[in-house]
């Protein structure tokens, strides 16, 4: 160089100064934003450390059992125990039934004689009823092949005669077991029903040849059900009928 000042040079340097202070000032001091956020920041910490001890301390520690055990086990245990000790003292009076009862619901854990009497009540009603209306159809389903033979026999007797049955169910009085038995899979239960009927037959003509329109009558059966407990189909049927004694 000739020892001039080149004024671009000049320029150049004063730019650059100015850059550098501009810089300092932003870069260099705290407008005390910062000291606000890492205040906050301290105070979420020291927040969440409280929480996740608070949290340590409502653990509560369980202690170890000495030898696993069935999840359930005791329960399943005892509820099989209350439905036996139920059915036992459904025949409470009668040794001999109630352990009958017992070892039908032994191998079939869905037996309950209060349960059973319940449908017991009600296939009757639909057995008297179809009985008397010459439904076979209803008949066969609730019948043993034997039983269902005789019933429709009756009823082809009655039709070749040309009589017909008036007869509305007034309802049921009582039903009773009297006997239960399970021998080689299949269980058998004997029920004594008192009903009330009001029962008439007409022959062709109309006139009533047996029975009463007008009076109710009390009924006695004793029929005996039956079912095999391997069975998946839950439905006893009627297999007897006796009169009784």
């Amino acid at each position: 160089m000739d020892g001039k000042i080149d004024i671009f040079t000049i320029l150049f340097l004063v730019i650059a100064v100015v850059i550098i202070l501009k810089l300092r000032s932003v870069l260099g001091r705290k407008t005390g934003d910062e000291e606000a956020r890492i205040e906050r920041y301290r105070a979420q910490e020291r927040a969440r450390a409280a929480a996740a001890q608070t949290s340590a301390d409502k653990v509560v520690a369980l202690p170890r059992r000495e030898r696993p055990e069935a999840p359930g086990e005791t329960q399943v245990a005892s509820t099989a125990a209350d439905a036996e000790a139920r059915v036992r003292a459904f025949a409470a009076a009668d040794p001999v039934l109630a352990e009958n009862l017992v070892a039908i619901h032994r191998v079939d854990r869905t037996f309950d004689p209060e349960h059973f009497l319940k449908g017991a009540r009600q296939a009757y009603e639909m057995i008297v009823t179809a009985f008397a209306e010459g439904n076979r159809k209803t008949l066969k389903n609730l019948l043993s092949r034997d039983v269902f033979e005789g019933f429709s026999s009756a009823i082809g007797d009655r039709e070749s005669r040309g009589e017909q049955i008036d007869q509305s169910f007034v309802g049921i009085n009582r039903t009773d077991i009297l006997e239960a038995e399970l021998k080689d899979g299949l269980a058998q239960v004997t029920v004594k029903f008192v009903s009330e009927l009001i029962s008439a037959t007409r022959d062709r003509a109309g006139v009533v040849v047996a029975g009463d329109p007008k009076r109710i009558k009390e009924v006695i059966d004793i029929w005996t059900f039956a079912r095999e407990v391997a069975s998946r189909d839950p439905n006893w049927k009627l297999v007897a009928t006796q009169a009784p004694n």
